[in-house]
């Protein structure tokens, strides 16, 4: 039976400024009855300061980041942040994290990208801990040690020092890779699911998910998991026309985001078929032909992965995503197109 789709805003990454039009969105998104707005950040703006920004006009919606960096912060600032974040927001907060790629955690943040699923299962730990406030903070390590080993030696553990409004504040996991879902659905509320098709979800997507959930002292089932899928939305009668809009988009993603051969965002299509495709598209792209890249994009691989036609057309569309796994769309675009996505999936 299909079940019913929740709608999030996503304000995605800032291009050289703050995005044009962001807190009439975020308003109409209160309005029109969306259930989050999510924030993202990667090597230009943060994503905390826009989301208490914009955060604070709003009464009733949820404030998510997608995705808080990992290697930008230790885990204790990071659940600060989180306790700070869900105080002021009257317990709407949700902390979206992710371990991004060698290129930006290395280059960008100076942090070691090795064993990024260890470092995730730590710094998860960690975070859980401090909101529980059972006792002054110790973490073995070896990625965060705490208190630090090798120090002054005057470091001790300690309790934070402000009690959490909530002691399970919602984590959700940012992840591509069948290992890393697995973790998430072990040790997490939600995923962040991006490049997300409901068309492979059974052979790419379920055995992972299923993993996780099995594994002793899961946090969920599947039952009570989220699932907040990005899918861009675009209404209109040219199909081809709205796939031009997004190859851009899907050829830095496949292309550009990560040397050939470490790019995670392209295993996906790969595993969905299209290594041929993409083989060809990373060579354009990381030789500066990025529209031709564009162009080597099937635009069927495009309608996989997004809601693009007519009206009637996308109505059919939803239905494999109100079928599959997936809880929330997340949706980026201006009032109007709010509205759109509300008639249509809300409607």
């Amino acid at each position: 039976m299909a079940g019913e789709l929740k709608l999030g805003l996503n304000t995605g990454y800032w291009a050289g400024g703050p995005p044009p039009g962001a807190s009439e969105a975020v308003a109409e998104a209160e309005r029109l009855g969306f259930d989050s707005i999510w924030t993202a950040e990667a090597y230009g703006s943060d994503c905390l300061t826009p989301l208490a920004w914009w955060g604070a006009s709003t009464e009733r919606i949820k404030l998510g980041t997608a995705i808080v960096q990992m290697s930008a912060r230790q885990p204790a600032a990071t659940a600060m942040a989180a306790m700070t974040m869900d105080h002021l927001s009257g317990g709407r907060f949700i902390l979206g994290l992710g371990v991004s790629g060698p290129q930006v955690v290395e280059g960008w943040y100076g942090m070691p990208f090795a064993k990024p699923l260890a470092r995730t299962r730590e710094y998860i730990g960690i975070l859980r801990d401090i909101w529980a406030r059972e006792g002054p903070l110790q973490a073995a390590g070896p990625h965060y040690p705490l208190p630090l080993p090798d120090g002054t030696g005057l470091g001790k553990p300690l309790k934070a020092s402000i009690h959490p409004l909530r002691e399970d504040i919602p984590i959700y996991l940012g992840a591509e890779g069948p290992k890393n879902i697995a973790l998430c659905a072990e040790l997490c509320d939600g995923w962040l699911a991006m490049l997300f098709s409901p068309a492979v979800y059974d052979e790419l997507y379920r055995p992972s998910l299923e993993e996780g959930f099995a594994r002793p002292g899961a946090r969920r089932g599947a039952e009570d998991f989220e699932v907040a899928a990005t899918v861009p939305l675009i209404v209109t009668d040219d199909v081809e026309s709205a796939a031009d809009a997004l190859r851009p988009f899907y050829a830095l993603y496949f292309g550009g985001m990560g040397a050939k051969g470490a790019n995670f965002h392209a295993n996906v299509p790969i595993r969905m078929g299209y290594e041929k495709e993409v083989a060809e598209i990373q060579d354009l792209y990381l030789s500066g032909k990025k529209d031709e890249a564009g162009a080597k994009i099937p635009t069927a691989l495009i309608e996989a992965l997004s809601l693009i036609g007519p009206r009637e057309k996308i109505r059919d569309d939803l239905q494999a995503w109100r079928e599959s796994v997936v809880t929330t769309l997340l949706i980026s675009g201006d009032p109007a197109t709010l509205r759109e996505a509300a008639e249509l999936v809300l409607g």
